[in-house]
């Protein structure tokens, strides 16, 4: 039992829950609230078709229970690590995944999902795209965290890497995830206080990236003409978000019921992924979407709370990242599903069927209490002066 208690992050089995901050243990509650609801969902979204390819109506729920047992070790590890040893070794992995994110673009190397080369061939498919966001976030919080201390050549150098990993996923091409990972840098360097004259180049340079990717690529421009009137379409280029809005409507003030979704069974595209809300809302009707995004808006003030309580500005910052993609990307989520914003694939964090996806989550969440922790028991080391010697030089700080 102790061993479990150690290994596994159960709110009423570990009793040193009880020395943390409030907010740490309550951002802890609602994550595993949060992965309850989700699997539980999953569980009815990916029953018909697992039944129908693999005569296992288990089958995706079997394989996501695993990835969140690994995920969850990966979260109590996080949760127990002081964050100037996470974000030490930060870098590391930036540059890890940015190497794999580039090798998924090789023929043969990497296996298409839709069309896009987002995965890497191998008994385990790793998406890199997904597992950096964390990491991301961690070391975009040191280098704006820092900004007044480096020397422009260590600025220059880390805003290149930031821009190969938001190029690497857009030429995959996986438009979603490069915004979310593009718009999640750009507030973390204005909650930074970095100049506007820096921010809104950089915001008019994203927006003409986009553009072009549009412009370039016939399958996003038709996605975005489709979203402004899918039933024009609804056939074709407008079906997946007309079946989702078939599905989203249906639900009503109370919902079918769980596991009474009509638009689960081969009508609704994606439905254990990138339209999991779909089932959700048509499940739980709008009561159950109000539920979920009280949830999503505590979260968040929990998130903004940590950010605002923080001493150290590269905290401040990592507590700002975490939430912008815990909660911004399921709003982008409910936006797509519900025609809000243009048809795209993101994953609803912890509801989502997908290994990758589970693991960035968790170890996001994990990130985030752990600053709501270090924040409120005094155990905050400036980041800074874990750098290795012999790399600062006249008031000078180097990152990585």
């Amino acid at each position: 039992m102790k061993i479990i208690r150690r290994l596994l992050p159960i709110p009423f089995l570990d009793d040193s829950v009880n020395s943390w901050a409030l907010e740490a243990r309550l951002l802890r509650w609602i994550t595993m609230l949060w992965l309850f609801i989700g699997l539980v969902v999953l569980f009815s979204a990916s029953y018909p078709l697992a039944d129908a390819r693999y005569k296992d109506g288990l089958y995706y729920f079997g394989r996501q229970l695993i990835w969140v047992v690994v995920g969850l070790f990966g979260f109590n590890i996080v949760v127990n690590t002081p964050i100037r040893k996470l974000s030490g070794i930060s870098h590391w992995f930036i540059f890890l995944f940015l190497l794999l994110i580039f090798v998924t673009l090789v023929p043969g190397l990497g296996k298409s999902d839709l069309g896009a080369a987002r995965r890497l061939l191998g008994p385990i498919p790793i998406q890199p795209s997904e597992l950096i966001k964390p990491f991301l976030v961690m070391q975009s919080a040191r280098l704006f965290g820092q900004w007044d201390k480096l020397t422009w050549r260590v600025r220059f150098t880390w805003l290149a890497v930031f821009g190969l990993v938001v190029l690497g996923i857009l030429a995959q091409p996986n438009l979603s995830t490069a915004s979310l990972c593009g718009m999640t840098i750009w507030l973390i360097a204005l909650g930074a206080g970095l100049p506007y004259k820096y921010l809104g180049g950089t915001a008019l340079g994203g927006i003409l990236l986009a553009i072009l990717s549009i412009s370039f690529r016939e399958y996003q421009r038709k996605r975005v003409m489709s979203f402004l009137n899918p039933w024009a379409d609804a056939t074709g280029n407008g079906y997946q978000l007309v079946q989702s809005l078939l599905a989203v409507g249906s639900g009503g003030q109370m919902g079918a019921g769980f596991g009474q979704s009509q638009q689960k069974w081969f009508y609704l595209p994606i439905q254990d992924t990138d339209f999991i809300f779909s089932v959700f809302a048509e499940e739980f009707g709008f009561i159950g979407c109000m539920v979920l995004l009280t949830m999503l808006a505590i979260y968040a003030t929990l998130g903004l709370i940590v950010a605002i309580k923080a001493t150290n500005q590269i905290y401040r910052l990592i507590a700002i990242g975490i939430t912008v993609v815990m909660v911004g990307q399921s709003l982008l989520h409910i936006g797509v599903t519900t025609g809000a914003l243009p048809t795209t694939g993101l994953p609803l964090p912890l509801f989502s069927y997908g290994g990758n996806s589970m693991i960035a989550s968790l170890l996001a969440a994990g990130i985030l209490i752990r600053v709501a922790r270090e924040s409120n028991e005094a155990e905050v080391v400036p980041i800074n002066r874990e750098l290795p010697k012999g790399r600062r030089r006249r008031g000078t700080t180097t990152i990585g």
